[in-house]
């Protein structure tokens, strides 16, 4: 069971969760972590984390889809079914379902924009089995001028050292893109990591990315009590996790809830409607729960920083289905094995999945999102 304290003053029971979760205890010390943090390790742990337990844990197809041998979409689903029920792996990535074409397609929009004037620089942030990365390389090899092609540099940032080892195998494939290909093992949310400015022009490609980066947890006891954060402790058992309730007072938390406005209607209502509103709360409170993409900001943060002329290309969920998980913009926890799915109702317990929405960012950050609208003139080609 997770229990979860508010204010220290009293423990209540929140969401069922078995005794030994997936995750297990590993990771958290002593002292309670906010939520992005018990995700980030959850996920990128040296030891314990997802990404570095598994490392096929995105999926390789080995022969490209015949797409005009299926007929039509029904004859698509069936045998992306098969596919997976053959596989352990968890999932399979639109880059690799639709391989060569959809690193085709981001090749060609980057060829379009691009100022060759200067080397060609694209940096991947998680750049999973190195699918993309070949694949945008074999496309300028035979689609740009030599030049282009000879100057570029493609420099793969992957927090998991096992992803990052598969990525070489599988660019290394082709001999002439090895001295263009670089993969550099580390965090690419931390500034540190990153050394200099770089002043040039460049593209930077994140797919299926912002989903997988960590997220907070905000909670309120009603409709008009003030937003709190959300902070993972173990209990004396060690063996059981709970949640604890802070006052705001962590600096991405506080910015993510003034960008995405969640208090706008205590600005928007009448006195009139907000007494009624205090009114009701108290005779029927509606605890409330929220998932800020603080990971997102922090990383959009350092981009910013340290790539002030990047392009960016990102592709991600938009919409998960049958979350179980509480709170707007909750998150799709699930495990697969036999081939099939399983869901669970707590964020402790499996591989985590975000929706992303780039929009509230907007007007924080100046965003250059190129959309891949040449893949069925590539495909048809």
């Amino acid at each position: 069971m997770l229990f979860t304290r508010c204010n220290n003053l009293r423990i209540l029971p929140l969401i069922s969760i078995s005794s030994k979760a997936l995750y297990s205890t590993h990771f958290i010390g002593d002292k309670p972590v906010l939520v992005r943090d018990f995700i980030h390790s959850a996920l990128y742990h040296p030891l314990h984390g997802y990404f570095s337990q598994k490392s096929r844990s995105v999926g390789v197809l080995p022969n490209t889809i015949k797409f005009n041998q299926l007929q039509g979409r029904k004859a698509y689903m069936k045998y992306l079914d098969n596919i997976y029920k053959q596989s352990d792996i968890s999932w399979f990535t639109p880059v690799e379902i639709f391989k060569p074409w959809y690193a085709h397609a981001i090749a060609e929009a980057i060829m379009r924009t691009a100022n060759f004037s200067v080397p060609l620089k694209i940096y991947e942030i998680g750049g999973g089995s190195g699918t993309c990365a070949k694949g945008i390389m074999d496309y300028i090899m035979l689609n740009a001028p030599p030049k282009v092609y000879n100057s570029m540099t493609y420099t793969s940032v992957e927090i998991s050292p096992s992803l990052a080892e598969v990525q070489k195998e599988t660019v290394g494939e082709v001999r002439s893109h090895i001295p263009k290909f670089r993969v550099e093992c580390r965090d690419a949310a931390d500034r540190s990591g990153w050394g200099d400015v770089e002043q040039q022009p460049c593209w930077v490609i994140m797919l299926e990315v912002l989903d997988n980066l960590p997220h907070d947890a905000v909670y309120s006891e009603s409709q008009i009590s003030p937003w709190m954060e959300v902070w993972v402790e173990k209990q004396h058992d060690r063996e059981t996790l709970s949640e604890l309730y802070k006052p705001l007072q962590d600096s991405l938390v506080t910015r993510c809830v003034e960008i995405m406005d969640l208090d706008k209607t205590k600005t928007t209502q009448s006195s009139a409607a907000s007494i009624l509103k205090s009114i009701w709360s108290k005779v029927y409170p509606k605890p409330r729960r929220c998932w800020l993409p603080t990971g997102c900001l922090k990383l959009l943060d350092v981009l910013h920083e340290v790539l002030p002329k990047m392009s960016l290309i990102a592709s991600d969920f938009s919409y998960l289905p049958d979350v179980k998980i509480p709170g707007e913009r909750a998150p799709l926890v699930s495990t697969k094995k036999d081939g099939r799915s399983t869901d669970y109702q707590d964020y402790m317990q499996a591989k985590v999945l975000f929706s992303t929405d780039l929009f509230p960012f907007q007007s924080t950050f100046v965003i250059i999102i190129v959309p891949c609208v040449y893949l069925a003139d590539i495909v048809h080609d």
